[in-house]
């Protein structure tokens, strides 16, 4: 492994982070550009936007967490390659088939199948990008692959503006469809580019070597970190083929519990944070009676947010997450969520759109870099046979939070205001900021020390 720690950053290094992070921006596009077309959806539908919330983040949300805690396991199991395959050909056919879909159940359904897909990529991509990356640039590789997901939420907010404006009348003159259904179908073929883009990825070498592979795995540690080997390449295989069960029973187990405890409960609240902020702002906020704005034009809010917002987040934690540790970042990101999440709901309350904008950008920078740092954590504390099942686990309990973090406002702003809505989502999702502290104190620093150092097979904490 030490030609893959300290190899220096090479062209094959930027290929493998362009690729799996075109694979988070497709995902980010699917997971925000509902937002931007829940109007039109709901009008061609013709259903209450309340039922279209809660029937689309259900399944969402219930694919996700099956696509990640099962994909996880077979990207363990199988190898990362071909569930980087695998789970984009998933995503981009369910895609198509929502886009043309002719009933809303329907669209439901082929939504559910396309979260599956997105989950296995969560888990995949995560467990995978620190494994080619030299030890040094590891956090800032990880950061950088994880921030495609706010370009794909600005790629989602353009979409947007262009199917529900000037694209709309080509797409219901020349092709007969809704804009909404256009927008869907642009994001299907970039997922078609991405699949393609993938071939030249290798097979993780560390995941080679975990199944004792070790010929495999110096053909694709030589050719990424360009030294060719000068003695047995080292490393500890476990059990192949290992089912579910037993895989789930390690992480639970006394030597990871307390760090499975840790990632379930941290991105339970990011998640929570995320996708509370982002569905408060188009669903409760930028509407009648609230913050005046037309529908046709809440997508340059979200696209002002996630430029100044999520894009500015992620490379500011780029630059920090391995000159000041992980840690830091993770409890820095927390406070920064939480008070702009509660700034976006006092200036909702006031009803001013400047002040709105203001918030959701501050709030939408702060649960971005959370969630990031957390992944980036996440994927660096559990040793290689374990990992990518451990992000899938991590993400299976942040998307119960993130279920909560879109329902929670619709069953409350109704009955007791928006404000209280948002207050009670920042008592909710402050579990984050408990945690990050908790790590702050007790877990280990991975700012450049090596994946076995941080994650031994078979250490205890």
């Amino acid at each position: 492994m030490d030609r893959l720690d300290t190899a220096p950053w090479r062209g094959i290094h930027t290929r493998i982070l362009l690729v799996l992070g075109v694979g988070w921006a497709l995902d980010a596009f699917e997971v925000t550009i509902i937002n931007n077309l829940l109007t039109p959806l709901v009008a061609d539908f013709d259903i209450d936007t309340t039922r279209a919330l809660i029937g689309n983040w259900t399944v969402w949300f219930t694919g996700l967490l099956i696509g990640a805690l099962g994909f996880g396991w077979l990207a363990d199991r199988l190898g990362r390659k071909r569930l980087f395959v695998a789970t984009l050909v998933l995503y981009s056919v369910a895609t198509v088939l929502a886009a043309t879909a002719p009933s809303f159940e329907v669209f439901l359904f082929f939504r559910f199948l396309t979260a599956i897909g997105v989950g296995g990529e969560y888990s995949a991509i995560t467990s995978a990008i620190g494994e080619y990356m030299p030890a040094r640039y590891r956090g800032r590789a990880t950061v950088v692959t994880m921030n495609f997901f706010s370009v794909g939420a600005v790629f989602a907010s353009l979409v947007a503006l262009f199917a529900l404006g000037p694209l709309s009348a080509f797409f219901t003159g020349q092709l007969g469809i809704a804009g909404w259904r256009g927008a869907l179908l642009i994001g299907a073929v970039a997922a078609f580019y991405g699949l393609w883009a993938r071939r030249a990825i290798p097979e993780s070498p560390r995941w080679l070597l975990s199944q004792g592979r070790t010929e495999e795995a110096d053909v694709v540690i030589t050719a990424v970190s360009g030294v060719a080997r000068d003695g047995r390449v080292q490393g500890t295989a476990v059990a192949a083929r290992r089912s579910l069960r037993a895989q789930l029973a390690e992480l639970v187990s006394p030597p990871l519990r307390r760090r499975t405890t840790f990632a379930c409960t941290i991105d339970f609240a990011a998640s929570l944070a995320y996708y509370g902020v982002t569905t408060m702002l188009t669903a409760f906020i930028l509407v009648a009676g609230v913050v005046e704005l037309p529908a046709a034009q809440v997508p340059y809010v979200t696209l002002t947010g996630n430029v100044l917002g999520a894009l500015l987040g992620g490379y500011l934690l780029a630059l920090a997450v391995d000159r000041y540790g992980r840690r830091a970042c993770l409890v820095v990101a927390f406070v920064i969520s939480i008070v702009g999440t509660v700034g976006l709901g006092l200036a909702g309350t006031a009803g001013s759109l400047p002040l709105t904008v203001l918030a959701f950008t501050v709030a939408l920078l702060g649960a971005t870099t959370a969630w990031i740092a957390v992944y980036t954590v996440v994927s660096e504390i559990y040793p290689t046979h374990l990992r990518a099942t451990g992000v899938g686990l991590m993400v299976a309990a942040g998307r119960i939070g993130g279920l909560i973090g879109v329902l929670a406002p619709a069953l409350l702003v109704g009955s007791f205001g928006l404000l209280t809505a948002v207050l009670a989502t920042v008592a909710i999702f402050s579990s984050g900021l408990v945690a990050a502290l908790w790590w702050y104190r007790n877990g280990p620093e991975a700012a450049g020390r090596t994946l076995e150092e941080l994650a031994p097979v078979g250490a205890r904490e």
